[in-house]
């Protein structure tokens, strides 16, 4: 995995956007394997900015309301972000095994991401870290 803040992944490669001063966010992402046949996983800090923080916020993915992982042309915001990870998840550790038990399905990740979002939303205000600017 890199951290980045290039725009289009290159073939065989995803891209995760995510809010760097969330420590679930940071955790989740530095914990993610994908499948090798998925490839490289670039990490972006949605705070750093660049040109693919732009791009998803162009297309109207807010960044407070979920992470956005690109793959090819394929945009997967909230919910479908974390099922997408899971089903792309090599499944190589306990982590990314339980990630894949739990958000395999889209309905209970649809359920469950408002209280992620919730709890990511209480921290960073315990924090007294501010919501991203989009």
């Amino acid at each position: 995995m890199t951290h980045t803040q290039e725009t289009k992944p290159p073939a065989g490669q995803a891209t995760l956007i995510y809010d760097g001063d969330c420590p679930f966010c940071s955790r989740f992402s530095d914990y993610i394997r994908l499948k090798k046949a998925v490839g490289n996983l670039v990490l972006i800090d949605a705070r750093q900015g660049g040109s693919a923080v732009d791009d998803a916020v162009a297309r109207g993915f807010d960044l407070n309301e979920g992470m956005v992982l690109i793959v090819g042309d394929n945009f997967y915001h909230g919910a479908d972000c974390l099922n997408r990870l899971a089903l792309m998840s090599s499944r190589s550790d306990l982590f990314n095994r339980v990630n894949y038990i739990l958000f395999r399905s889209p309905l209970v990740s649809r359920v469950s991401y408002p209280m992620l979002r919730a709890g990511r939303n209480l921290v960073l205000r315990l924090l007294g870290r501010p919501m991203l600017e989009t």
